[in-house]
């Protein structure tokens, strides 16, 4: 059975993919952070010298949303830029045949807005919120690129998703993003009474967001097949929503009959930020779990593992 090493295995995109039936086809291999610290490049290379995966998923990262991002700016470029590095370098060395490399959508300039296609990534100025955890993706895109440039042989590949949510997801609003920070919110109030669940701006910021389910799928297609995969490509369902029909579905969703009320001094990022999937659909994929159902399921899940 061919190995597969997981970085990040135990995030909520690693352990979404871990869960995926799918993966039974796989050895997997994802040691935790306590066995194999990506960021000391020495014991990387030694452990891929070690377990010799036969293809690679680079999901590792340190991730959080807004506020997490505007608090420390050089921790989420300085860390995710030492981890992609050694990551990528350390496969290069070792010759790993097939390498799927997970970015994100905020790699795209910031006044596009929407119909993001990947050729218009390092068109223009990234959106400062999260300018450094961008900075550290477009260079581990990059790298592949160019690993990819110098030996054909190489079935390296960067997939951008969307916003994601999902079972194993953060909850906590320090460092969550959006719809998982919403579904706490919506969920608390709910538990605890109140009448009126704040949003930051005011709603009509558009956010596309995928269960990490079907993002799971998709990893899987393209470890089986990667020569058919684009050097970059998209991955989302095409269609984004208004911040306050996200928070409507939730609620919604959870059973909270309250009010909203937005706060019009709170940052809220970028206006709109909707991927083209013209790539993705030429491959021939698209995403499967609807919105309404993406959340319930979420939900649910939340229910049985928040304190």
């Amino acid at each position: 059975m061919a190995r597969l090493f997981i970085t990040g295995g135990h995030g909520m995109v690693g352990r979404n993919l871990r869960a995926h039936p799918g993966i039974a086809a796989w050895q997997v291999l994802a040691p935790a952070r306590t066995e194999l610290d990506l960021c000391d490049a020495d014991a990387l290379r030694d452990w891929l010298a070690r377990h010799r995966p036969d293809a690679v998923v680079h999901a590792a990262g340190v991730v959080g949303g807004i506020q997490a991002n505007l608090a420390e700016p050089m921790r989420y470029l300085i860390e995710n830029a030492r981890i992609g590095l050694n990551l990528i370098a350390a496969c290069r060395e070792a010759r790993i045949p097939v390498l799927i490399n997970l970015s994100s959508s905020c790699v795209y300039p910031r006044d596009l807005h929407c119909g993001l296609a990947e050729e218009q990534i390092l068109t223009g100025p990234l959106e400062p919120s999260n300018e450094g955890y961008a900075l550290a993706k477009i260079m581990a895109m990059r790298l592949v690129d160019h690993a990819c440039r110098e030996d054909r042989g190489l079935q390296w590949r960067t997939l951008v998703p969307c916003n994601l949510y999902g079972p194993f997801d953060k909850f906590d609003p320090g460092q969550s993003h959006l719809l998982p920070a919403i579904i706490h919110k919506i969920h608390r109030a709910r538990v605890e009474g109140h009448e009126t669940v704040e949003i930051w701006g005011d709603g009509t910021a558009r956010r596309e967001f995928m269960h990490a389910g079907d993002l799971a799928e998709a990893i899987l297609r393209a470890l089986a097949g990667p020569s058919s995969v684009p050097a970059v490509m998209n991955i989302g369902p095409g269609v984004d929503h208004a911040i306050d029909d996200y928070y409507r579905i939730a609620a919604g969703v959870i059973g909270w009959q309250g009010r909203f009320v937005h706060d019009l001094g709170k940052p809220v990022g970028m206006r709109r930020k909707l991927l083209s999937v013209a790539r993705q659909t030429e491959w021939g994929w698209a995403p499967q779990t609807g919105l309404r159902e993406g959340i319930a399921a979420t939900y649910a899940w939340y229910l049985e593992h928040q304190p």
